[in-house]
């Protein structure tokens, strides 16, 4: 089995939230946001974005996780 690259990591998010439409409109992108995320597929998701948007980025990553653990019992 080969294991997966970042890029097609972030590929898959990308499709399993709806696609590059559907994640543009989840970030309120206007006018060519969709080929901006769809850039994304090809490029890899910014870093910058993940960090804004970590409860569609980063929802697998163990310290997100567990602040929404913390957050959740507060």
């Amino acid at each position: 089995m080969v294991a997966m690259t970042q890029i097609e990591k972030d590929a898959a998010l990308i499709a399993e939230l709806g696609g590059p439409a559907k994640v543009a409109e989840l970030l309120s992108y206007a006018d060519g946001g969709v080929q901006r995320v769809f850039n994304w597929t090809v490029r890899g998701i910014p870093s910058a974005i993940k960090l804004e948007r970590p409860d569609l980025f980063l929802r697998d990553f163990p310290a997100f996780r567990k602040q929404q653990k913390q957050t959740a019992k507060a």
